[in-house]
């Protein structure tokens, strides 16, 4: 536990002391220390216990086992996956959300009295739009050639909400999750873009994977 001349500051504080001094001063209080808790280990074997300890805390983060996060290396730091030995496959997701407006902006919206249009037209055409951006806009998102998007906007009188759903299809290495729930994000934004000046009280919520097929990890359905 070698005490360093950075450290040792927190001690001298602002008094001048010539460079001798200040080493001879470090030195007599690194005895001390090694006396009281014993000679230091090797610079080198500090920091192989150090990388172990960060490869030990990485894994318990993520479960203890091989099935870790694939956007996270062995150091924990961010890294965009190589997908040059998958192999290529036709993949589909779709993705829901919910733009609950109200009943003073459901009711403009329903019938199509907003001040700056067509708010379910303009939002079809922004989530059509904003799958075709993910990777612009997700960092570690692969740029991917999509084959179709399909964005639906519905009214529901029952809880005065917009309900949307997404569907983004590719044949490739990797896709389509994020391209499916991009496009409904951006929907949603768009929603409450075109009816925020009636009300400043909409809640875009519940986006999420309803279900996808293709791919290495097969099908999925969110309540199967």
């Amino acid at each position: 536990m070698l005490l360093r001349k950075a450290r040792f500051t927190h001690f001298v504080g602002k008094r001048l002391v010539s460079n001798k001094a200040y080493d001879h001063a470090v030195a007599e209080l690194n005895k001390e220390m090694e006396i009281i808790f014993g000679e230091a280990p090797p610079s080198n074997a500090m920091e192989s216990t150090s990388s172990a300890q960060e490869s030990q805390a990485v894994t318990a983060v993520l479960g203890g086992s091989q099935q870790c996060l694939s956007h996270v290396d062995a150091h924990g730091q961010a890294s965009m996956v190589d997908i040059s030995s998958k192999e290529d496959s036709n993949r589909v997701a779709v993705a829901v959300c919910r733009v609950l407006l109200g009943k003073k902006a459901f009711e403009l919206v329903a019938a199509n009295q907003l001040a700056k249009g067509d708010a379910l037209s303009i939002a079809k055409i922004a989530g059509i739009c904003g799958a075709k951006q993910t990777s612009s806009l997700i960092p570690l998102c692969h740029n991917i050639g999509l084959t179709h998007i399909r964005v639906d906007l519905t009214l529901n009188e029952k809880d005065y909400s917009v309900d949307i759903e997404g569907e983004a299809a590719t044949t490739g290495k990797t896709g389509a999750e994020m391209e499916a729930m991009t496009a409904v994000t951006v929907a949603g934004l768009t929603v409450y873009d075109m009816c925020k000046a009636a009300s400043k009280d909409i809640n875009i919520t519940d986006i999420h994977l309803k279900h996808k097929i293709g791919g290495k990890s097969g099908n999925w359905s969110r309540n199967s």
